[in-house]
């Protein structure tokens, strides 16, 4: 049966989005996953996939128009399927049995979603608007709530921020596009659902929406069933960790934001303390009364010489936790699997003199309020490398293999749940202490989850470092669409042969993973030979 896909929600803010450009066409194909189509919305340009499987049957908006969020932008159904049903219904406005149907399959349709959850008998409320949750990332399927910054009975403006939610990428604030009092919430805060679920009610106050909720849950409890156990206790939560469970029965030390054991911290504080081990009795709250409140967390530093202790367990005592998949480490589980085994990777290996690099380095550093890194060395030179290397700057889709003219380059962070890739955008025409700047802002952002989605899209190529964990050598998985990504490793003090003697030397090693559908091995070696010259002659980047 034939699907509508309605114009998705790409942005917070996002009210209508333009197409600009079909990544596929009339009659073809589709699997689900594959790119549909590049959305421009009111921040950024964004790539948007399909979550259904058939042939492209109907294309509702050409390249370059313009709708508004939810409205008919594609469907797809089976090759030769009548679509004139769904056509003469009025393109986004499609009737209800197949509304019904977008709602269950498709995470885009805010309004529809609101419309066809409810029963067929029972119409809205007058002035009641139903809150579905949102897709605020691309790639986002499922959000959690991570605090409310509203309460059932308080007055909301147009503006206000309702709630801080954790999308797979990071956590983000969601302000109402209503105004009215909020009447029902329909997640509590840890728990997750799927993209258009029930969020909140909106409404004249004193309204009796009941019903209307009843109706709607109904429909989406179970995108909501996994997270059920969440509501019966803190205490039995995998990620409390058990030092900061002992502090709600016996603080080791009062502080000013305890009473009778108790911490007082919000919400999303709590959830960013346990992320970070923080333990809370150690924090000093800054909001009301002494509550710990998120900048806290962020801010904290523990004292010198403090250490994390494991849990205690017994000898000869099996213990395990059982901790939740989060939405980050969920994306990264399907893209990187996607990745790894869509992809043919092969894998270029080279050791690099660093003895240039690290004078230079020395030399740049002693220009007052100036330091750069090894790391912003690699990613400057990867970006002039990448201009004469146009075929490793590339990317692939299933029709098409897209060479890249500009370079932004993705830098991989590790973060408590797992990896993100900001993206420094034009690198090739920033110089070093700018890129070091970004790269610094965009690491403490991605750790303090403030990343936006347009900061991790469009990455034409990655590098990933774990030179500063003393890794000599490893291999990285390819962040499609990219051709290829850069794995770096630690500068090591070795034996080296120089002039036909051994003298001390300082080596470093790099691996190059390559998509052999775009890039073959003599270009991925050209590539990095390039590289070479710009990493081992540094200030041939200056010029």
């Amino acid at each position: 049966m034939a699907t509508v896909v309605n114009m998705p929600r790409l942005s917070d803010t996002m009210e209508e989005g333009t197409v600009a450009s079909w990544l596929k066409k009339v009659g073809d194909k589709i699997e689900e996953g594959d790119i549909l189509a590049e959305i421009e919305t009111d921040k950024a340009t964004m790539e948007f996939e399909s979550f259904h499987e058939g042939t492209l049957l109907h294309i509702g908006v050409q390249e370059g128009e313009t709708t508004k969020v939810d409205e008919l932008l594609a469907i797809i159904g089976e090759e030769g399927e009548d679509i004139s049903g769904l056509l003469n219904g009025g393109g986004g406005d499609a009737p209800a049995p197949e509304a019904k149907e977008e709602v269950s399959e498709t995470p885009s349709a805010s309004k529809d979603a609101t419309e066809s959850e409810a029963p067929a008998s029972q119409e809205l409320p007058e002035g009641v608007i139903i809150v579905t949750m949102p897709r605020l990332s691309d790639t986002m399927e499922e959000g959690t709530v991570a605090t409310w910054l509203k309460k059932v009975g308080d007055t909301v403006e147009e503006g206000d921020i309702l709630a801080e939610i954790e999308t797979d990428k990071a956590t983000m604030e969601f302000e109402s596009f209503q105004s009215g009092t909020l009447l029902e919430i329909g997640l509590q805060e840890g728990e997750s659902a799927k993209v258009d679920s029930l969020l909140a009610i909106i409404g004249p106050a004193g309204t009796d929406v009941s019903g209307v909720a009843a109706g709607f849950s109904s429909s989406s409890a179970p995108a909501k069933k996994e997270d059920a156990p969440k509501a019966e206790a803190e205490a039995e939560s995998p990620k409390a960790a058990p030092a900061q469970t002992e502090t709600k029965t016996k603080a080791p030390a009062p502080t000013p934001v305890t009473e009778n054991g108790r911490v007082y911290v919000s919400p999303l504080a709590k959830k960013l303390a346990e992320e970070k081990g923080i333990n809370l009795t150690k924090v000093q709250g800054s909001g009301e009364n002494g509550r710990i409140i998120k900048r806290d967390i962020e801010n904290y530093e523990p004292a010198a010489g403090a250490a994390a202790v494991g849990k205690f367990v017994p000898s000869g005592t099996e213990d395990f936790e059982d901790v939740p998949n989060s939405q980050m480490r969920k994306a990264i589980a399907k893209s990187l699997t996607k990745s790894k085994f869509s992809a043919p990777h092969y894998y270029l290996a080279v050791e690099f003199d660093m003895d240039n690099a690290i004078a230079f380095r020395t030399q740049f550093n002693s220009i007052p309020d100036t330091k750069i890194s090894f790391n912003d060395m690699v990613v400057k030179a990867c970006a002039l490398a990448l201009k004469q290397h146009p075929q490793v700057n590339s990317q692939w889709f299933d029709d098409k293999m897209r060479l890249n003219n500009h370079v932004h380059i993705g830098v991989a962070v590790a973060v408590p749940d797992g990896l993100v890739v900001p993206v420094v955008r034009f690198a090739n025409e920033q110089s070093l202490p700018q890129i070091g700047a970004e790269v610094k802002e965009l690491a403490g952002k991605a750790r303090n989850k403030k990343l936006t989605p347009d900061e991790m899209s469009g990455s034409t190529f990655t590098v990933s470092n774990l030179g500063m964990f003393g890794i000599d050598y490893f291999t990285s998985i390819i962040n499609q669409p990219n051709s290829a990504i850069l794995s770096v490793g630690a500068i090591v003090q070795k034996p080296v042969v120089k002039n036909g003697e051994i003298v001390v030397g300082n080596t470093m090693k790099l691996t190059l993973a390559c998509d052999h559908r775009t890039v073959d091995g003599a270009t991925g070696a050209q590539f990095l030979q390039t590289l070479k010259g710009y990493i081992e002659n540094p200030v041939t980047m200056l010029v």
